[in-house]
This record gives C-alpha cells, sequence and structure tokens, in this order.
C-alpha cells in the first residue's frame, strides 16, 4: 500500500493574492456613474453602472483586490468633488481632459464606450504612454473658489449684455431705436417721456434686472481690481493681470516656456509631411481667458510699451501693414511673447525692466490709494 498523506483543503483565501493594480475608467454623471475596471493586464470587465454613493462604497470593497488602485474620469461640470472624494480613500486619480474616444469614426457613442475606452488609455498611461491621456492639474480649493469669483465677472457681462439686447430688440419691434446704454437711470428717465406706455411696459422690468446686474458687475470688478494691488507693466491693467493670475493659477507648475506658450493656445497649427512645411492659424488649445485677455493687452501695449522688446521688433511692420490678417497675426506673436515673460517675472527669473517693460501702479490701485490717504489726512486735521 502507497503511504498517503491526509491533504487539508485549503481556503479560497489563502489561495486568492491581490493584483498589483486594479484600473478603473469612470464615466460620471449626475446620477450614474458607469465604470469598467482592470485587474493588471487582465482583459476589461464589463461595464457596471452606480449610484454616485454607491460607487464610492463599491471602490472602498475594492481595497482587497489590489495593492494600488488608480482611477480616471473627464473634468467637465462636476468639477473635482469626485477627485477629492477618492483622494481621501486613499485610492489614486487622475482628471483627464474630455475628448472624443471615436478615434475611427464609428458615430458611436455610449456612456459604457466612453467608460471602456478610459479604462484602456489609462492602462497604456500607466505602461509609459504619457500621450495616452491628457491630465488636468487640480487646482487646490483656495484656487478653484477664487477662479470661480474671477470667472463669475465674465459671466454678469454676459447677462448684462443680452438683456440689454432683449431691450433694445423688443423696441426695434415696435419701430424704435435704442441706445446700447437704454436701461441706465439717467437715459431710461427720458425714455419714459418719449415712449408709449405698453413699450414701458415691456421695459421697465429688464431695466430693473439690468441695474441690479450692473450693481454686482461693478462690484466684482473692484473686487478683481483689488486682488492685483502691486507693480504692473504699464497698459496692462489690474484687471487683467488679476485674470491671468487666476486663470494660471501656479506659475511655477510650468517647467519651460513651451508648457506656458502651449497653454495660452497662441500656438500655430501645423501640417507638415514629407518635405513640406506648412503652418496655419492658432489652435486655440489652451485656455480660451487667457488668450483673450493677452490679445486685449498686447493692442495697449503698442500704445503704452514702446520699448518692449517685442513691440520694438514688430512695430514697424505692423505700422506698414494694414488692418487685417498680417496684423493680427503679429498681434498673436507678440502676446506669445508677453505670456511667457510674464511667466518669467512671476517666476522671479528676470525683472521687468529686463525686457523693456516699464511698470507702475495700475490706475485703479493709485485712485484708491490716493482717496484712502485724503482721507487720514482729513481724520489727522480733525483730531
Amino acid at each position: 500500500m502507497k503511504n498517503t498523506k491526509s491533504l487539508t483543503p485549503i481556503s479560497d483565501k489563502q489561495t486568492e493574492t491581490k493584483a498589483e493594480v486594479l484600473k478603473l475608467g469612470i464615466d460620471i454623471h449626475k446620477r450614474e456613474y458607469v465604470v469598467v475596471h482592470q485587474l493588471d493586464n487582465q482583459s476589461p470587465k464589463s461595464p457596471q453602472k452606480f449610484s454616485p454613493d454607491a460607487f464610492l462604497t463599491w471602490i472602498a470593497g475594492q481595497r482587497d483586490r489590489a495593492i494600488r488602485i488608480v482611477t480616471c474620469y473627464e473634468a467637465g461640470c462636476f468639477g473635482y468633488v469626485l477627485h477629492r472624494q477618492l483622494e481621501s480613500m486613499g485610492i489614486e486619480n487622475f482628471v483627464v481632459r474630455p475628448r472624443n474616444w471615436d478615434d475611427y469614426g464609428s458615430k458611436v457613442k455610449t456612456d459604457a464606450r466612453d467608460a471602456r475606452e478610459l479604462c484602456s488609455h489609462l492602462d497604456r498611461f500607466l505602461a509609459g504612454n504619457e500621450r495616452a491621456l491628457s491630465v488636468v492639474r487640480v487646482p487646490t480649493e483656495e484656487q478653484e473658489r477664487s477662479r470661480s469669483l474671477s470667472r463669475q465677472r465674465d459671466t454678469l457681462s454676459k447677462e448684462l449684455k443680452r438683456l440689454q439686447n432683449v431691450g433694445i430688440s423688443n423696441a426695434r419691434y415696435y419701430g424704435y431705436e435704442l441706445q446700447m446704454s437704454w436701461w441706465k437711470s439717467c437715459n431710461f428717465k427720458k425714455l419714459l417721456e418719449e415712449l408709449p406706455d405698453y413699450l414701458i411696459a415691456i421695459l421697465q422690468p429688464f431695466q430693473a434686472v439690468l441695474a441690479a446686474i450692473d450693481k454686482q458687475f461693478r462690484e466684482t470688478t473692484a473686487r478683481e481690481e483689488r486682488s492685483a494691488n502691486r507693480k504692473l507693466p504699464v497698459g496692462l491693467g489690474a484687471l487683467t493681470a488679476s485674470i491671468l493670475d487666476n486663470e494660471f493659477r501656479d506659475y511655477t507648475r510650468f517647467k519651460n516656456r513651451r508648457e506656458v506658450a502651449s497653454y495660452t493656445g497662441l500656438c500655430p497649427g501645423e501640417a507638415s509631411s514629407g518635405g513640406t512645411r506648412k503652418q496655419g492659424s492658432i489652435n486655440k488649445h489652451g485656455n480660451p481667458r487667457i488668450r483673450h485677455n493677452l490679445v486685449e493687452a498686447v493692442w495697449r501695449f503698442l500704445q503704452f510699451q514702446p520699448d518692449y522688446e517685442p513691440i520694438k521688433y514688430w512695430k514697424q511692420r505692423m505700422c506698414n501693414e494694414p488692418f487685417g490678417k498680417a496684423k493680427k497675426k503679429m498681434t498673436v506673436a507678440i502676446a506669445r511673447r508677453f505670456a511667457v515673460d510674464w511667466w518669467r517675472i512671476n517666476t522671479g527669473q528676470i525683472e521687468p525692466e529686463a525686457v523693456g517693460l516699464r511698470v507702475a501702479y495700475p490706475t485703479a490701485y493709485s485712485t484708491r490709494a490716493l482717496r484712502e490717504g485724503r482721507v487720514a489726512k482729513v481724520n489727522a486735521k480733525t483730531m
């Protein structure tokens, strides 16, 4: 007879070993998350649907399955709430730039497909392909709130223009022409005497709302200007400097001038193949608020900063060119250069004078300081 050793059954827990990495692609919506997960180099699993609360409970129970859990989802209207929730649970998360995942033009877009593509690209990203995902830098909570307040001014400005045009449109419908500032109190008092009662009844509610929005708009503008109470290049303006500060968030996060120029979206598009090279219009692949404010600032620099290096280089050619595409291209070139110089100034690499920029306290700051100084003198005399 053969000697047989008694074999003790091994439990499932003893045979299970943790995977190295659990990767999840998450397509998020208000009421539902669609999730595709992949363990190590295995095939991605079928999509699963969760409510937001159920997903957090589910992923907390996945810690026993892998040593490392990595997730990703697209940036959008839901902000960084989920990102911070995952990080607080010790889970590594990437917020990525939204894109069309239909690479082959099949014209099929579903939540499950987006989640599957996110998981697949995350797998390639973690394997070393940095171009598989475009990771968004997550701001701190303070930076995010400051930026939202800065963008609030743009929202108020757009609403002001929209309702202003609604009033003009209504008047034009009945054969009357109104000026752009028809809703301001001094102008509207005149309209009360000139326009018929039925039209006044239509315009009056809009006028009341416009007056309230204008008040908030002015207060928001003053708040933004106060945040830039330092010496600035003449012509830049306190408001523009404040917007740039809030949109760039942290100047030190850029490693070189190429990253700065790319973030502005002012770099030319390119279509090169073989021995041919063709550059086109700007790619607009960046932050539009920064781009618009930089271009506006350059037009002011043409008057206030004649010694600025790129102004000196381009100004003669701009004077000889009629207003058109050529002049706009030169303006874009100056704006792209100033973005780099502004980054170098704010990171302490150079002084503004090194590139020919004159600096001074902005008008809004100087006016306020002068007013406060006068008040101090009056108080001193009365004591």
